[in-house]
Order: structure tokens, then C-alpha cells, then sequence
């Protein structure tokens, strides 16, 4: 699995080529914000319009799948709810992170871009928020060609050192 680092911007974002978009997002988080709101921009307002019908909600454990359209780079939409914000901790990270890894992993696709859980609204911090998803990954280091890790430049500069780590250690058991 090659992990790649994109910086959130609609220009980064249009470069992706990934068969899955992943959204996390809050229950009470409206507008959208990150990663999720730039895409619902790029959507025109698409997934907010679910958000408002309520066929979606954020709810933790809540997961819908979407097909994202020509307005972005990816084939499908993955939507992950979060829950309250005021309940999200570092538990509650891990628990988002197994059941985002658990659905990639059910769906077979072989390139994910995402943000990481709770990012959007720096509920965890950038280097806690990478060792733990790092620790998460299980079965996707063997499933995925590519994981695209998007976030703002200041925050992808503090997860790099623990990336960084976790692809030379994956490159190291690929060459073994």
C-alpha cells in the first residue's frame, strides 16, 4: 500500500484518482466542514440536502454509500457518521476508524482517500489522530494499492513523521 498525503483544497482534491471518497462527519456539524464540506461544495450542496431530508444524519455507526457523480474524482461516496461531537474522543476515534477500515474493506476497493475521524473539527490531534489510525489499518495494508490521507498542510506536517514511518515499514515487508 503506498499512503500519499494530500493537502484539503478543491485543486489537491480534483488530482485524486480514487475509486473511494470516505466523509466522516458529526451529527451536529452543519455546514459540512473539511474535507466533506469541500465536497459538498463541489456537489452542490448534495449531501447537506441529505442531511436536511434526514436520510442521512451523522449518527455513529451510520454508513452510506454513494456514487459520487462527475463533479468529483472519485467512483463512490462512503458517508460515515461520527455522532455528537461532545461524545467524540479518542475511543470514539478508534471505533470510527475500525468501522471506516471494516467497510473499505467490504467494499474491495483498491484506492481510498479520506480524512481521518473528528479531523474535520480537530477533535484529535494530527499525530495522535495518525498513530492510532495507523495502529487500525489491520487488513487494508494488504488490500489497497493507495491511501490518500487528506487534511490541512499544517496538520499533514505533523502526521508526516508517523506516515512516514508506517510506509517504510510497509515498503521494508514488501521487499522481504
Amino acid at each position: 500500500m503506498e499512503l500519499r498525503f494530500v493537502t484539503l483544497s478543491l485543486s489537491a482534491i480534483d488530482s485524486l484518482r480514487s475509486e473511494l471518497g470516505v466523509l466522516t462527519f458529526f451529527e451536529d456539524e452543519r455546514p459540512l466542514r473539511g474535507y466533506a464540506g469541500l465536497c459538498d461544495w463541489r456537489l452542490c450542496g448534495r449531501l447537506s440536502g441529505l442531511l436536511a431530508s434526514r436520510r442521512v444524519q451523522g449518527r455513529v455507526g451510520e454508513k452510506t454509500l454513494l456514487p459520487a457523480g462527475a463533479r468529483l474524482p472519485f467512483e463512490r461516496l462512503l458517508l460515515v457518521g461520527l455522532g455528537q461531537r461532545s461524545h467524540f474522543d479518542v475511543e470514539a476515534f478508534d471505533v470510527a476508524s475500525q468501522a471506516l477500515v471494516e467497510s473499505v474493506l467490504g467494499l474491495r476497493v483498491r484506492n481510498v482517500a479520506l480524512a481521518l475521524p473528528g479531523r474535520s473539527a480537530s477533535m484529535i490531534g494530527p499525530a495522535e489522530s495518525a498513530r492510532r489510525f495507523m495502529a487500525s489499518l489491520g487488513g487494508l495494508h494488504d488490500e489497497l494499492d493507495e491511501l490518500a490521507v487528506v487534511d490541512e498542510p499544517e496538520a499533514l506536517r505533523e502526521m508526516s513523521p508517523i506516515l512516514e514511518s508506517e510506509r517504510r515499514r510497509l515498503r521494508r515487508s514488501a521487499n522481504s
